[in-house]
């Protein structure tokens, strides 16, 4: 049995990985969104970071969020939605070279249908989009919750832990 058989077999019989393994890869994801989100005066891109309501921003907040966030449900249909970020973020962030938007939508259906239209729609357009941190939660943090405003709960222990990884970024 080689080491990767051995570790993969491993893998199976230990389950998923523990809540601390798992809340440590949700911080070291929010804390490299947290840079990018940040305004230029911080240290930041000024990259705007997608969700879907006030509840959503709301958590973002309470984790330490500080640049802008951007709500989807504002009574505009999607075409206009596309079009407002087009114009405002253009097709690149001129601080840091990556995309202009971040996107975190819900990691249920909906969430994910959503998202997939937003970055089809907006990469139509030329214009890429940073799905980093919804592809890590949703590994992450779907037993707290599918949601982003489920995170709100866990805002404390998971804001000192990406004040921890802010050293390591």
């Amino acid at each position: 049995m080689g080491a990767s058989d051995w570790i993969q077999e491993r893998a199976k019989t230990a389950g998923p990985p523990g809540r601390a393994i798992r809340f440590e890869m949700a911080a070291r994801a929010f804390a490299e969104s947290q840079l990018r989100n940040r305004m230029p005066l911080d240290g930041g891109a000024g990259c705007p970071i997608v969700v879907e309501g006030k509840k959503d921003e709301a958590a973002l907040r309470a984790l330490g969020f500080e640049g802008p966030i951007e709500l989807i449900n504002r009574g505009w249909d999607r075409s206009r939605l596309v079009a407002y970020f087009y114009d405002t973020y253009g097709t690149r962030n001129t601080i840091d070279g990556g995309p202009p938007l971040m996107l975190l939508m819900d990691w249920d259906r909906t969430g994910g249908r959503i998202q997939t239209s937003l970055r089809d729609r907006l990469n139509s357009l030329d214009v890429p989009v940073d799905e980093n941190l919804r592809k890590v939660l949703l590994r992450a943090m779907k037993p707290e919750g599918k949601t982003v405003e489920a995170l709100a709960p866990h805002a404390k222990i998971l804001k000192s832990m990406i004040e921890d990884q802010f050293d390591r970024v």
